[in-house]
């Protein structure tokens, strides 16, 4: 079997391309071929990370960091209130000790205290000058609406709440929702307001029974059926009173 001439170096696939050794330079792991070593003083990556590009926490860590920042923030710890101690989140803790040392003369700590003090009251400001902004439109322009239903003849369900519900003060700039807001809270309201009217109606109706010759022996039970109903009124009262 004759072998065939060689007819210098072999390339191309299946033939492992190799690279001439000298004394002074070896190639092997962690040893590439010179040409292909990093320059002393240049980047490995001239043109740097991509712009727009961030490196940051998946969201689902961002979301988990946030809890437990707030329940930190709220977190109840002990301190000193004179010569007692009280429970107080430790947001209120940090802002009580930020004013301390303003009010001792901290220069560094009145700076702090008082931008986050106008901050506070500057954001309040807005969302409050937002609020009687949106009551006033919400109550002229239903206010029109209803009117136009009535000269139309239009029969339809009341907003909630309901105009005639928002008091708004002009001088004060003061909102005042005196009904439900919700839909939810309608219903309560008629139900509580339907009770008011039942029990009132069952107050009168005790009231003229003491007043009939056949009550005369149970003056004592007609007169604690009264008190009785007339607290119950009272409770509805402060009900709706408080949910204004």
């Amino acid at each position: 079997m004759k072998k065939l001439p060689s007819s210098g170096p072999k390339t191309g696939r299946g033939v492992l391309a190799t690279v001439p050794q000298s004394a002074d330079f070896d190639v092997g792991y962690a040893k590439p071929p010179e040409k292909n070593r990093f320059k002393p003083g240049a980047s490995g990556n001239p043109k740097g990370r991509p712009k727009g590009r961030k490196s940051k926490m998946p969201a689902l860590n961002e979301e988990r960091l946030k809890v437990v920042i707030m329940e930190e923030a709220y977190r109840t710890i002990k301190v000193n209130d004179g010569n007692r101690q009280v429970s107080v989140p430790m947001a209120q803790a940090i802002v009580r000790s930020l004013a301390v040392n303003a009010a001792k003369g901290n220069t560094r700590a009145q700076r702090l205290f008082a931008e986050m003090l106008s901050g506070t009251e500057a954001s309040n400001k807005r969302l409050y000058d937002e609020w009687l902004e949106t009551a006033i439109t919400y109550k002229v322009e239903w206010e029109n609406e209803l009117e136009r239903r009535r000269a139309l003849g239009i029969v339809a369900p009341a907003p909630v709440p309901h105009p005639d519900h928002i008091h708004i003060n002009m001088r004060t700039g003061m909102v005042e929702v005196r009904g439900p807001m919700t839909k939810d809270e309608k219903v309560v309201w008629e139900n509580l307001a339907q009770r008011r009217t039942e029990y009132q109606s069952e107050i009168h109706q005790l009231l003229s029974d003491r007043e009939k010759p056949e009550f005369v022996g149970m003056l004592s039970f007609l007169d604690d059926e009264i008190a009785h109903m007339r607290k119950l009124v009272e409770m509805i009262d402060r009900a709706c009173s408080s949910a204004k």
